[in-house]
């Protein structure tokens, strides 16, 4: 265990059972969102690597501009 995960155990072990269990709720919920982001990301390799080539292709076919924030993103 890291010392800054040890440090952080020890300061939630100092606090109420109801905030430990918040606590605790918090990290397991933005570990199990971490891992199935992972597994979002590892099912898509074969979509990601198809719009990769169609991006190239376009670019090398003059298709693309570059990005203007402006034009991009206007302001409402």
């Amino acid at each position: 265990m890291t010392q800054l995960l040890e440090n952080a155990v020890s300061t939630v072990s100092a606090l109420p059972e109801a905030e430990q269990d918040a606590v605790a709720s918090v990290i397991l919920s933005e570990l199990e969102a971490e891992h199935q982001w992972d597994q979002l990301f590892q099912s898509s390799q074969d979509v990601l690597g198809l719009m990769a080539r169609e991006a190239n292709e376009e670019f090398r076919a003059g298709d693309t501009a570059p990005l203007d924030l402006e034009r991009d993103f206007p302001k409402n």
